[in-house]
């Protein structure tokens, strides 16, 4: 285990607990969710080192390294995506104008980067699970690169995307200036991340799958998620909700809270979680557009 002593945010060094969390999907450990006292950033902390991290990724149930992943929940996750695949392919075209470049970091099995493919852009992937890096260059007949530092020398990209990525990323200030150097001058940076402050994080609490400790190391709002990338030169010119995100995790908390899935609170969690946050702005999961600054 190893303990962050610095808010990657603001370089505070001060935290208090804000959640205790269990890992339901491996171990059924608990970990505990900071805050930052001076800007609010929550990071599971301590958390795995590097060497130690790989073993909590090890189940059938982790639906972005496996493509067979059993279980109603996530045959309907796979239904979904192909919807929501054709709309992230369509959100890229209208961000750029036409096909491009594009990098997709933490394409797990290479579902995103195959309707890419298949729509016309040129495709680079970054998946550092050898396990997944072998079926996405088996599907997409590409190579995939294991880490940053080996695509560095390929950009710049139109488009660079992390499909709930960078929660899992534990460098961050580190990994974003490569963003910087990667993305041309006229792209777009888009980051897809759970949100902690939605209704549905709120009403689950440490049973909120989303946290998903401790492969989750760091936990984003809107607030300081601006701006942690303000502080690396980049600007949020928009953010859209991941509608479906609501109704998925709410699903799993369920389960999470209970040991077996309520599909009705599931749902009403899920449309209520969506309604307020056509008010407040605080969708269970967003997408957060980023341009150079």
């Amino acid at each position: 285990m190893e303990t962050v002593t610095q808010c990657p945010v603001c370089n505070n060094t001060t935290f208090k607990t804000y959640l205790v969390c269990k890992d339901y999907l491996v171990s059924n450990e608990d970990f505990k969710i900071q805050e930052c006292n001076e800007c609010g950033f929550r990071l599971t902390n301590p958390r795995p080192d590097e060497n130690a991290i790989s073993a909590y990724y090890k189940s059938e149930q982790y639906v972005s390294h496996n493509d067979e992943s059993q279980g109603i929940i996530n045959t309907a996750y796979r239904l979904v995506r192909t919807y929501t695949l054709r709309s992230k392919v369509n959100l890229i075209n209208k961000l750029n104008g036409s096909q491009g470049r594009i990098l997709d970091v933490g394409c797990g099995t290479g579902a995103f980067l195959e309707s890419c493919k298949a729509d016309g852009w040129q495709i680079m992937g970054m998946e550092p699970d050898p396990d997944a890096r072998e079926l996405a260059t088996k599907k997409l007949v590409a190579e995939i690169k294991p880490d940053l530092n080996a695509v560095i020398s390929a950009g710049p990209f139109d488009i660079i995307t992390l499909w709930h990525v960078l929660e899992h990323i534990p460098n961050l200030n580190v990994v974003i200036p490569q963003f910087q150097q990667l993305l041309s001058d006229n792209g777009t940076l888009l980051i897809a991340v759970p949100n902690s402050d939605s209704y549905d994080a709120q009403y689950f609490k440490q049973f909120w799958a989303a946290y998903d400790v401790p492969r989750h190391l760091h936990h984003f709002t809107p607030k300081t998620i601006s701006r942690l990338f303000e502080k690396h030169g980049f600007k949020l010119i928009d953010k859209k909700p991941m509608v479906f995100d609501a109704f998925y995790i709410a699903l799993l908390s369920t389960r999470y809270k209970t040991g077996k899935t309520n599909y009705s609170k599931g749902i009403r969690v899920g449309l209520t979680s969506n309604a307020k946050a056509r008010r407040s702005g605080n969708s269970s999961s967003q997408i957060y557009l980023f341009n150079k600054a």
